[in-house]
């Protein structure tokens, strides 16, 4: 008998554990009571083929195994494409932080020029002028009130010392207090139509 007979033999007539004789239709064995593999249908005729083929036959677990293998293999394939994808969903955008809300004391009107600007507010403005400090203090609230009066909102003025984003030795007359540049932007336009052509925008943060 070739080799290739005998491992179908094997395969098919004997148990794979204790090497007893089997029938075709015994689903245990009696010598061990282990669980035959079944010698009919696809699978069989699969392990017979194998058999023929190659003279040895793994074993049935080992489709189990594979399928296994396969089903890990596409999930770890789906991960890795997801990831990514919001790697570079991730990437390519960029985060604008919100610009601060102000509170109501912020929009508040000062009498007459004399707008304060909130305490420890990071926000931006419309600069109307500027004098040089100490002499220009006077100046500098004139201009102020003069501006209120022509119909400007949030008047004031401020030491440029006590602020870290404006340079320092200058009274700086401005109107609003806006949380975002773009709004400041949109004020200037208003400001230089009243006659303040020399207007602009700077941001104001201790």
């Amino acid at each position: 008998m070739s080799r290739r007979s005998v491992a179908s033999y094997v395969a098919e007539q004997t148990c794979p554990r204790c090497g007893a004789d089997r029938a075709t239709d015994q689903r245990y064995c009696v010598e061990c009571g282990l669980r035959l593999p079944l010698v009919a249908g696809g699978l069989a005729a699969w392990r017979r083929s194998w058999v023929r083929r190659l003279g040895w036959y793994p074993g049935d677990w080992v489709w189990l195994a594979l399928l296994a293998a396969a089903v890990a293999a596409g999930g770890a394939a789906v991960a890795v494409r997801e990831g990514h994808r919001h790697t570079t969903a991730a990437a390519a955008t960029t985060y604008v932080a919100p610009a601060p809300r102000l509170s109501p004391t912020a929009r508040a009107h000062g009498p007459s020029g004399q707008t304060s600007w909130p305490a420890r507010l990071d926000g931006w403005t419309v600069v109307l002028a500027q004098a040089p400090a100490p002499r220009g203090r006077k100046g500098a609230f004139a201009f102020a009130a003069q501006a209120a009066r022509d119909g400007l909102p949030q008047v004031g003025v401020l030491d440029s010392g006590v602020f870290g984003t404006l340079h320092p030795g200058y009274y700086v007359v401005f109107s609003g207090v806006y949380g975002a540049s773009g709004d400041a932007q949109a004020a200037l336009e208003t400001v230089r139509s009243r006659g303040f052509g020399g207007a602009y925008v700077t941001r104001v943060a201790p």
